[in-house]
């Protein structure tokens, strides 16, 4: 039997039972027993089935008080890497130093727990034209209302710590002194042999060895197994992964231009996105970090704002006792 036939035959059959309803039952059911079969056909049709719209959740804007609570997660940001210095602190140290440029982070997207599943901020980063944006990105900024950015990323946050679509975020959502988790594609190195990659000995210099002096040596058994094990250190594409560096020092911030000087060295190369979130590890004091973000003052004046640095104390780490 054809699909096409069992569906009539279902709906016949249910036809039948309506128009064989006992008139005595209500007036209703009398009222339906002599109601025209293409009235009927109208009853089981999916367009009558309306569901409410869901009403979408509305992120207040957090009041400045706000208060950070040892399960709060702030949301991070994306920066630029700008390249590497040197600075010399007022002690006389020198420092290497990171310039990390917090290029327009703004709120692109909120996902919520009632709709996603998880609570999260997506972060825009700088500008990109329309030209140079696929459809799909382009629908995506525009069902959110936001300007179009070059660079997107999701942190998880929790939920005392969302932030409203289209808040600002800059360099001031972190305090200079405390430790940051720098996150970023490191640099590609192109092919590599064993002792450039994984730091291998080698083969000897002499005694025998011939046209193997640097090859990385035996890669596995015999008959049994009979196969290179999946994971095996050996020559390949060196670099050019994401790579993690945690409890980064945050020596100083400009709030002017919106740069962060940290210390050491970052993965990527100049020009780089890197995402900067709150050390792990190493947790800063959640008394002295605004929450969820740093809000400036409607007249505050930024370009009047003097670069902020790390207190460094006021013992003279070279000065020695007696």
């Amino acid at each position: 039997m054809s699909p096409l036939s069992r569906g009539g035959g279902l709906l016949s059959y249910r036809i039948h039972q309506l128009l064989s309803i006992n008139p005595k039952t209500s007036a209703s059911s009398s009222a339906a027993a002599i109601a025209p079969p293409h009235l009927l056909l109208r009853s089981f049709s999916a367009a009558a089935v309306v569901e409410a719209p869901e009403t979408p959740r509305i992120i207040e804007p957090p009041k400045p008080s706000a208060v950070m609570g040892p399960n709060s997660r702030r949301t991070g940001v994306i920066a630029v890497k700008c390249g590497m210095s040197a600075l010399w602190d007022k002690w006389g140290a020198r420092i290497p130093i990171t310039v990390l440029w917090v290029d327009d982070n703004i709120v692109t997207q909120v996902k919520t727990f009632e709709k996603e599943g998880f609570f999260a901020l997506q972060i825009g980063c700088g500008q990109k034209k329309e030209k140079h944006l696929t459809k799909p990105e382009m629908g995506h900024f525009r069902a959110q209302g936001v300007p179009l950015k070059r660079k997107l990323k999701e942190f998880p946050v929790s939920e005392d710590a969302l932030l409203p679509l289209g808040s600002s975020i800059d360099v001031r959502h972190f305090v200079p002194g405390q430790y940051v988790d720098v996150t970023g594609i490191t640099r590609g190195k192109g092919f590599a042999g064993g002792m450039k990659r994984h730091g291998f000995k080698g083969m000897p210099a002499s005694h025998g060895a011939s046209l193997s002096h640097r090859s990385i040596g035996s890669t596995g058994q015999r008959d049994a197994p009979g196969k290179v094990f999946k994971g095996k250190k050996m020559p390949g594409r060196m670099g050019a992964v994401q790579r993690t560096v945690k409890n980064v020092w945050v020596y100083k911030i400009d709030p002017a231009r919106n740069l962060m000087w940290v210390k050491g060295q970052v993965p990527g190369a100049e020009g780089n996105f890197v995402f900067i979130k709150d050390a792990v590890y190493k947790k800063p004091d959640a008394a002295s970090l605004p929450f969820p973000t740093y809000f400036a003052d409607e007249d505050e004046d930024i370009e009047a704002v003097e670069p902020l640095v790390a207190n460094l104390g006021e013992t003279d780490p070279f000065q020695f006792g007696e």
